[in-house]
């Protein structure tokens, strides 16, 4: 899908809080094949939607493109399904802006807080869950969302890598096991096969911050 809106770029610095929280380490470079959550083709469905008025029936979500001075990004895999790899995201909370809800959610997943937000997709990509996670996470959550709903931004990442703790800020429970650093493609490569296209076009966005 080619993009045809414009970004909206930021230049204001993240609050550095400092915490002492034991490190996982980095996970090896050459990360293991994505195989166990392929799904079939008629979930990878992508939608766009303007900034002020996500679909109905989606739960809002935010987005963090991660990048360091190398511009690679930052990703993870899930503690509950180790071959998952996925950049950090998560729920926004009832009347908070989207922009804090990924400033937050960072934290409270990487404990980075040393990082400037470069840019934001000013609208809405959505997913659908497939059948069995909808299923899942309804039993999860208490609700029935046909998807998620979610506002994208870039992040370029000003620490050093020791911030990086995978334990986050201790608010929330851990989600993740390993992290690395990697390409666009790797990425787009070992997400899962119903959020490829979100990632596609989250890395068409941010191009101009990539190449």
């Amino acid at each position: 899908m080619a993009l045809c809106r414009s970004l909206v770029h930021f230049n204001s610095p993240l609050q550095r809080i400092h915490t002492a929280t034991p490190l996982f380490p980095n996970c090896p470079r050459r990360l293991r094949k994505f195989t166990s959550l392929s799904l079939p083709a008629p979930f990878s469905t992508l939608s766009t939607s303007s900034m002020d008025s996500p679909p109905e029936g989606y739960r809002r979500n935010v987005g963090i493109c991660l990048i360091n001075p190398s511009k690679k990004i930052f990703a993870a895999s899930r503690l509950d399904i180790p071959d998952a790899w996925q950049m950090p995201q998560g729920g926004i909370d009832e009347s908070e802006d989207p922009r804090n809800a990924a400033i937050r959610e960072l934290r409270e997943e990487t404990g980075v807080t040393s990082a400037d937000i470069l840019a934001e997709v000013p609208y809405w990509l959505t997913y659908d869950f497939p059948p069995e996670v909808r299923e899942k996470l309804k039993k999860q959550w208490g609700s029935d969302w046909k998807g998620q709903a979610q506002k994208w931004f870039l992040l370029k990442f000003t620490g050093k890598d020791e911030e990086i703790n995978l334990l986050g800020d201790g608010t929330e429970k851990a989600e993740f096991g390993q992290w690395s650093w990697i390409s666009p493609q790797e990425i787009v490569d070992r997400a899962v096969d119903f959020k490829k296209p979100v990632y596609e076009e989250v890395m068409k966005a941010f191009s101009p911050y990539l190449d």
